[in-house]
């Protein structure tokens, strides 16, 4: 329980709230995050096992796997996205081609993006226009990997 427990410190405030718990065991979880103390932790780390064993620690457990698995789509999302934006940029409209037959989404934005990368000057102008296709296509893949309907 207490393993269970000291997961919950290594959350964000948001993440935490959306946690299930109890307010006293929510207070203890706050409360580890700003102890420096060594000792202190391992005190409080164990004012958290004995909170958690008063309660059923299933939907926590289940809470934790859904949010662990919504990380991992975040990541591979993040991943692919950079994969396609450099494809898009180094092959052009065949890439461009390849990703809408991928997605089902329109084209004309990431078409539009490759015609000022090739007219941008200098490599700030590049940068700014690459973090756009990144953009673009990140937003894109998110929608599509949330249904599940492209896979990597």
């Amino acid at each position: 329980m207490q393993q269970l427990g000291e997961k919950l410190i290594d959350l964000s405030a948001k993440e935490l709230d959306r946690m299930p718990l109890d307010d006293g065991l929510r207070q203890a979880v706050r409360d580890a995050t700003s102890i420096k103390s060594h000792s202190a932790l391992r005190r409080q780390k164990q004012l958290i096992g004995k909170l958690m064993r008063a309660i059923d620690p299933q939907p926590i457990s289940a809470a934790l796997a859904h949010q662990g698995a919504a990380e991992r789509l975040r990541q591979r999302v993040f991943a692919d996205a950079e994969l396609w934006r450099d494809r898009i940029v180094s092959d052009g409209r065949a890439a461009v081609d390849a990703f809408r037959a991928r997605t089902g989404s329109s084209d004309e934005r990431l078409v539009a993006l490759l015609g000022e990368l090739r007219t941008a000057v200098g490599d700030s102008a590049e940068r700014s226009i690459r973090r756009r296709i990144f953009r673009l296509v990140h937003d894109t893949l998110s929608l599509h990997m949330r249904d599940d309907r492209i896979s990597r």
